[in-house]
């Protein structure tokens, strides 16, 4: 509600003017200076001396400007993406916030620093222009040049004739020079890899040892920056030259080094799946991948932003958009996120290996594949069923592979006829069967008359055995199984099947225990599994 309540009487604001442009673009030090050094290379002089805070008119202000582009193009470090580009200036001397450091000139008398200060012109509004104090040593410094421009040393064609503004000879070194420098990086590889080589196997005596790539690529790119940068201070280029093969030799430079970083993640990554499948991890291989490229994009974008951070673009912003699409991103790919994350913890926890047998929830099967996003389970039936991640992370899992022992639990139902002497004849006869062989751990046999079950004496037989996988196991206990039906032939018992002995009531006792007597006979002459039934005679 605040804004919209308005003071009685008042009128809104009027709005600024806005500053007048100066038509040379000396409303920021970048521009003073970038505006000097081209009307210098045009070699006019006379709009040249405007970018000075000098009384001098005339030619007399012509020729200072003349030696100060000297001074500049052959003293002045080619730092000008530095500069500030903003009308205030960059601000970094809070005493003096006028002026602004362009760079330092070293000379016979000391270090001298080229200054631009601000200054106001009436209706124009404030310009920056070169210092008074700038320009009184100028002269001294022009008088202790002696190094020859490459202008004097080359044709005057190619100095001469310019394409787009740039003399012919910097073109022709960019696509000329640049290749015969990368020609000879590469011919200095063949050179010295056989000597390499051959040293390596003089010093290993190990004669099938290959020769090593001295240069790879990216150190290619690295040695051409050097020699950038040693024939800049060998060569009199002018300033906006000097400033481009610098630009030129650092962007090479990051480039190498970036190069160079992301194959040596390459390598790492290589190193790193030899020793996991070494040790039985070669699941990992997917979340290897996926590291070694999320590492690669993340050294390519760090040498993006060292690239722009200097040509002096702000990478804050683009940080910021990063940061905000990277949200954006993670809200609208969250379930692949959740698999992805599911699938690394399943990799290094080691919990799902390929060839496991698995059951999750209702499915039962052998693992495949573990990927990224999903497991693949081949069923008992023959087909595959894909299992997101995330959905096993969060699942109980039952390994049937990882079982050390089988375990062999039968319960055995004796018919009610059966005596109490056959009934310990078999519980030692299956405990003296399981004892004897080889494959039961001994420790774990147990054989005891558990119950009088509803209908059948119960025997719990209980051991662990070794088997190798689920199909001996089942070879195994179809022995024994076998056995068992032995035993109980031999004690003359009997396997019950379920059944019930009904007495009705209001018949005399002798009728009933008569019944009782025939009630097995009833029983082995019926054909189904049905409760038996003993009726009245």
């Amino acid at each position: 509600m605040w804004p919209q309540i308005s003071i009685p009487g008042t009128a809104p604001a009027s709005a600024q003017p806005e500053a007048p442009k100066d038509s040379l673009g000396r409303t920021s030090p970048r521009g003073t200076v970038l505006g000097f050094l081209a009307a210098a290379q045009k070699g006019d002089y006379q709009v040249a001396a405007e970018y000075l805070n000098t009384r001098l008119h005339g030619k007399a202000a012509a020729d200072l400007a003349d030696q100060l582009s000297v001074v500049l193009n052959r003293r002045l470090p080619a730092r000008l993406n530095q500069l500030s580009d903003k009308p205030e200036g960059s601000l970094s001397d809070p005493l003096h916030t006028d002026r602004d450091l362009v760079g330092t000139i070293t000379s016979l008398s000391g270090d001298h620093a080229i200054e631009v200060e601000r200054v106001e012109r009436g209706k124009a509004g404030p310009i920056w222009l070169f210092s008074g104090r700038t320009l009184e040593f100028v002269p001294e410094i022009f008088e202790e040049i002696n190094v020859p421009s490459v202008d004097v040393l080359l044709p005057q064609f190619l100095v001469n004739t310019r394409v787009a503004g740039i003399p012919l000879f910097e073109w022709f070194v960019v696509f000329v020079g640049l290749p015969l420098f990368y020609l000879l990086a590469e011919f200095m590889n063949r050179l010295l890899s056989p000597l390499v080589g051959q040293l390596r196997r003089n010093l290993t005596h190990k004669t099938d040892l290959p020769d090593p790539v001295v240069l790879p690529r990216p150190a290619r790119l690295l040695v051409i920056a050097i020699i950038i940068r040693w024939l800049l201070s060998k060569v009199g280029l002018s300033l906006l030259a000097r400033q481009f093969w610098t630009s030129v030799a650092v962007v090479l430079t990051v480039a190498g080094i970036v190069w160079m970083l992301i194959r040596l993640n390459s390598r790492a990554e290589a190193y790193a799946d030899r020793r996991l499948r070494s040790r039985n991890l070669a699941g990992t291989t997917s979340v290897l991948r996926l590291t070694r490229r999320v590492v690669d994009v993340l050294l390519i974008f760090g040498g993006v932003l060292a690239i722009l951070s200097y040509f002096g673009v702000n990478p804050t912003a683009a940080l910021a958009g990063l940061g905000v699409g990277g949200i954006a991103v993670a809200l609208a790919a969250q379930k692949t996120l959740e698999n992805v994350i599911g699938g690394a913890s399943l990799l290094f926890d080691r919990v799902v290996r390929v060839g496991d047998t698995l059951r999750v929830g209702d499915i039962l099967g052998t693992v495949d594949e573990v990927g990224l996003r999903s497991t693949r389970i081949r069923t008992l039936e023959r087909t595959v069923i894909s299992v997101p991640n995330g959905q096993i992370a969060t699942m109980s899992l039952e390994t049937l592979s990882a079982r050390d022992k089988f375990w062999f639990h039968p319960r055995i139902g004796l018919r009610y006829e059966t005596t109490a002497a056959q009934i310990k004849a078999v519980v030692d006869g299956i405990r003296a069967l399981l004892l004897e062989h080889a494959s039961i751990e001994r420790d774990s046999v147990r054989v005891r008359f558990l119950a009088f079950g509803s209908s059948s004496l119960d025997v719990d037989v209980f051991a662990y055995l070794y088997a190798k996988d689920w199909s001996a196991f089942l070879e195994i206990q179809e022995g024994f199984l076998i056995a068992i039906m032995e035993i109980i032939q031999q004690a003359g018992a009997q396997i019950a099947l379920p059944s019930q002995t009904v007495y009705v009531t209001g018949q005399p006792a002798p009728e009933i225990a008569e019944v009782t007597r025939l009630a097995p006979r009833f029983s082995s002459e019926r054909k189904s599994h049905q409760p038996e039934t003993a009726k009245s005679l």
